[in-house]
């Protein structure tokens, strides 16, 4: 019997390995984006990262959406997609009958008519965030709820990996111009 998931076990591993064996934050926000579109067959989808000066979600990569609707203003964390007090995932089965959006018009234009939003986190802390579009309602399976799920973890330790070895390398770099004869 066939199942009506939008993301199932062939097409998560293929997005998981994609996380993993990607060289840099954006080439993976990229390419994670477009298998998400293109796999579960959704409008578009993004990943955003928190800019902690500004209080800002900041674009990492977006695939399907339009230029209008990627830069449509800032997205600020707390009038944003408005997170749980616990930072859990937020599902807006119809954006229609929703409150809960900073830009309400700019989805309508867009077609958008569901979102769901998870967390990215690093060590407890909400660092960005992944948000799945669909054009029509969408009520979102605990199977694929749990699959997104996991995937903003694996998400936000791939930022972690890239923040370290971005540090590492800077490190090294500092050692080489003092100390190049030790290398």
């Amino acid at each position: 019997m066939k199942n009506d998931y939008k993301i199932d076990f062939e097409r998560y591993k293929l997005i998981v390995d994609t996380v993993f064996d990607a060289a840099d934050p954006t080439i993976m926000g990229s390419q994670v984006t477009h298998l998400l579109v293109f796999t579960m067959g959704v409008k578009g989808a993004s990943i955003f990262v928190v800019n902690q000066a500004t209080e800002e979600l900041e674009n990492l990569a977006s695939e399907g959406m339009s230029i209008d609707y990627v830069n449509k203003g800032p997205i600020l964390v707390d009038k944003s997609i408005k997170l749980a007090p616990n930072r859990r995932p937020v599902i807006i089965t119809d954006t229609k009958n929703s409150d809960q959006l900073q830009y309400p018009e700019k989805a309508e234009k867009e077609g958008v008519r569901s979102i769901v939003s998870l967390p990215i986190k690093m060590q407890g802390k909400t660092i960005g965030a992944l948000r799945i579009y669909h054009s029509e309602p969408w009520e979102v399976s605990e199977q694929e709820l749990a699959c997104l799920e996991l995937l903003a973890r694996y998400i936000g330790m791939a930022l972690r990996y890239f923040r370290l070895a971005e540090a590492v390398q800077s490190t090294k770099d500092i050692m080489d111009d003092i100390h190049p004869i030790w290398l």
